[in-house]
């Protein structure tokens, strides 16, 4: 049975363009979409008839009724289902999303600052899924997965953009890289694989001799790890980002004009808190394309 895309909704402006990303990667993966709405009212045994509900019950059936309408006009060969779930949201959210193939979630924007946050709910539920979750801000069109036209303009009919991925080899990586590899042949598009490192303390008179020694060792590292990928998807062109530096940092130089993200994140056994990482935690509050953020052992 496949697995569906699950897109979380709440009327917001975000969630409705997550809701658009969500489609048109259920269109790529061959998969149907379900929308799912986490409302908690009508919880609690003897309240349904309250007519202090009536308002926000109402509410929440126009969010999904309204968002199945949209999707219906504007991908009329999508398969969609819709749900709403009686749980607290962020409860709800995991529920629906360790059963899919991905989970995506609108991100609340920054202003000013040009990148995106997500809210408490997003941050729990990207902490314990345990499938892929996707972050999308919500200014995120169609044409901001493609590159410019000839003339510099916004297209829907260009190439993809390039995916990008962070990558540890010192950590697994199977899960990330199949995800990686995956979303970049589903859009015919390149993937840069990007992968940090830092000097240890040595003394100065040492110093050009280690950095050497270390880029050299971690461009080899990447490579054994890469290697069966790149014979798995031929037809993907890599191009490897070896840099010294933090990697939150030299990742959110790399998707200026990128069509995704994706990075890991280590499945914590205590399912305690929402803490997704300091890469994952990073690249969520400052990369303006949407980011995917892959569990692993």
């Amino acid at each position: 049975m496949l697995r569906p895309v699950v897109v979380g909704l709440d009327g917001s402006r975000e969630s409705l363009a997550a809701a658009d990303w969500a489609a048109r990667e259920a269109l790529r993966r061959g998969l149907p979409l379900r929308l799912v709405h986490a409302w908690e009212g009508g919880m609690t045994p003897g309240e349904s008839e309250l007519p202090e509900l009536e308002a926000p019950r109402h509410w929440a059936r126009r969010i999904l009724r309204g968002a199945m309408d949209r999707l219906n006009e504007r991908y009329p060969q999508l398969y969609l289902s819709a749900e709403q779930i009686s749980r607290p949201a962020a409860d709800a959210l995991v529920a629906a999303g360790d059963e899919a193939e991905l989970l995506v979630l609108g991100s609340r924007a920054f202003s000013g600052f040009g990148g995106f946050m997500a809210g408490s709910v997003a941050l729990a539920t990207v902490a314990h899924v345990a499938r892929p979750v996707v972050l999308v801000r919500g200014d995120q069109t169609l044409e901001d997965e493609h590159e410019p036209d000839t003339e510099g303009r916004s297209s829907a009919h260009t190439p993809y953009r390039p995916v990008v991925v962070g990558v540890d080899p010192a950590q697994s990586c199977e899960e990330l890289l199949a995800f990686a590899f995956d979303s970049a042949i589903l859009r015919a598009a390149p993937l840069r694989v990007m992968h940090t490192w830092q000097l240890p303390y040595v003394p100065h008179a040492l110093e050009a001799k280690a950095r050497r020694d270390v880029q050299s060792g971690a461009e080899r590292a990447l490579d054994a790890v890469l290697g069966p990928w790149r014979e798995k998807y031929p037809a993907v062109e890599v191009t490897k980002l070896v840099e010294e530096g933090r990697p939150a940092q030299h990742l959110l130089q790399a998707t200026r004009d990128a069509s995704l993200l994706a990075v890991g994140r280590r499945i914590r056994p205590a399912r305690i808190g929402t803490h997704a990482g300091p890469v994952a935690h990073a690249v969520m509050h400052h990369v303006r394309c949407p980011v995917a953020i892959v569990p692993h052992e």
